[in-house]
């Protein structure tokens, strides 16, 4: 359905939370600085609980509360969120060996010799033995569990790096945050029971709330999460699932206390287990917890029994929740288009869903909105190409890190046996035969954030999986580019310690936000 004078303008979400309420906050932004006219409507039922056992975020998130022009410390205080540098990976590769993936990347200010890849520090540090996370300032802040600004009184923080760090907190007091951020945003609290579609085009005209209440739309947002009761009931997608390679398929949330006068640790915790892994998601007020495994090896009481066992204290289980890892066949039909868990879900192991949620909308908003609004054309295949490329690189991001020597419990030899997919081999083999490149990957359209070399390279260090002579065979064509590359990573692990030694710890910092 079209507004009066024939454009959609009538812009609904609904199901908020998270998703819901970034859906809508990109929306807004995108229609100010365009210049569009929209009426953006949140429709989102308080009666519909959350489970709030944390989560985490990608870099790009923090990019956007800047593009909002929001205060990060005020967020930071507000939801009781804390900082992320990366996930630390424990008992992976084997048991007893940990890995740390930080997110930020060095090549980004460091001048490149002439001839050199994109990944030329790494090179340099694969070919010399030593982990590739050693000459990243993230490293050195999860190491040492400190924080990424100096707090000055009555003056603005003070950055100690370029980079974008993350954020872990409790998804629904983001929720909560972001709507009152909303500004002229509508929010009507109710369910949707149904809806009016178009008997040609299909297209949904109006939404059915409770009462038999109709809200007239243009274009609809589909934020359900798991009901997916827009795209998937009324406008026909399909779930496409990755369980072939994803071998966990249940999720076993819990909380825990922060340890007295602990530090609080800027980092993802993810430590594989006997039959999957489990998640320790830091908050200021507590520790979100949760065991991924396999049904096919554990019950909900083995999993619980595992989890005490590995902790050495009780646990008291929030929920036992299904896995269905997988993706929508397209997340734009008609009039309709889905985010956040609606279109895709994995396992959280790589911050996928709020990072996806972000990166899907500003592809919508960077793309399509304008012209949708304008009359032109729907692009939709170009777009559910783009967010479907971007879900399956997911996958198979996710997929690798079973890469695994582990073969100690029936879990870890099925996956060796029957997980390892189709294109995660062939990246595998790929990267025997030379360091990840960037040309090595499709970007999404605009350049916009994306699974690429740098998140990988640290994931496959960490499994053992680079090839130290490819490295060295690499650099041993460019000796020029060896000598910037050792010159560089001295300087930058040097400079990245005497950063370090300005900051206070991580705790310190959270509680300084109350004062």
């Amino acid at each position: 359905m079209k507004a009066a004078d024939g454009f959609p303008k009538r812009f609904a979400v609904v199901g908020g939370g998270t998703a819901g309420w970034l859906s809508a906050l990109v929306l807004q932004d995108a229609a100010r600085r365009l210049g569009l006219d929209l009426c953006l409507t949140v429709i989102e039922s308080t009666r519909i609980p959350t489970i709030g056992v944390g989560e985490g975020t990608t870099a790009v998130f923090r990019g956007f509360l800047h593009q909002l022009g929001l205060d990060e410390l005020e967020f930071l205080r507000e939801t009781g969120a804390t900082i992320k540098y990366g996930i630390r990976h424990r008992d992976w590769r084997s048991v007893g060996v940990t890995y740390d993936g930080p997110i930020d990347d060095p090549h980004t200010i460091c001048p490149p010799a002439p001839g050199s890849e994109s990944a030329w520090l790494d090179q340099y540090c694969i070919s010399s033995g030593r982990p590739v996370s050693d000459y990243h300032l993230f490293t050195h802040l999860m190491q040492r569990s400190l924080a990424p600004l100096i707090l000055r009184r009555g003056r603005e923080p003070l950055a100690v790096a370029p980079f974008h760090h993350a954020y872990h907190f409790d998804q629904a007091l983001v929720g909560r945050y972001l709507r009152q951020k909303s500004g002229n945003v509508a929010h009507v609290d109710s369910m949707v029971t149904g809806v009016r579609r178009d008997s040609q085009s299909g297209d949904i005209q109006a939404l059915v709330l409770e009462g038999g209440i109709e809200l007239p739309v243009d274009f609809v947002i589909d934020c359900t999460g798991f009901r997916r009761m827009l795209i998937g009931d009324e406008m026909g997608a399909k779930w496409m699932p990755y369980g072939d390679t994803l071998p966990v398929n249940r999720a076993m949330p819990f909380w825990l206390p922060h340890e007295g006068g602990a530090d609080i640790p800027p980092y993802t915790l993810a430590g594989a287990m006997g039959s999957g892994w489990m998640w320790q998601i830091p908050t200021q007020s507590r520790l979100g917890c949760g065991y991924a495994y396999s049904d096919q090896f554990l019950t909900p009481e083995q999993a619980q029994a595992e989890i005490e066992g590995a902790l050495g204290r009780k646990i008291e289980p929030r929920n036992d929740i299904r896995i269905n890892s997988g993706r929508l066949d397209r997340s734009w039909i008609g009039n309709c288009l889905a985010t956040g868990l609606a279109q895709s879900f994995f396992e959280p192991l790589e911050a996928t869903s709020i990072h996806g949620t972000l990166v899907q909308m500003l592809l919508f908003v960077q793309f399509h909105l304008k012209p949708l609004v304008q009359g032109a054309p729907a692009s939709r295949e170009d777009y559910n190409r783009a967010v479907g490329q971007q879900v399956d690189d997911f996958c198979t991001f996710i997929n690798i890190h079973y890469v695994s020597e582990r073969r100690d419990t029936p879990f870890w030899r099925h996956v060796n046996a029957n997980c390892i997919g189709k294109n995660a081999r062939l990246r595998l083999r790929q990267w025997s035969e030379h360091t990840p490149l960037r040309s090595d990957f499709i970007p999404l359209p605009g350049d916009l954030p994306h699974v690429m070399e740098q998140l990988y390279i640290p994931v496959l260090d960490g499994l053992g999986l680079l090839r130290r002579d490819v490295a060295r065979a690499e650099l041993a064509a460019n000796p020029k580019l060896r000598a910037h590359a050792r010159k560089t990573s001295k300087k930058l692990i040097r400079e990245f310690r005497l950063a370090a030694m300005k900051l206070q710890s991580h705790r310190e910092f959270l509680e300084a936000l109350h004062d």
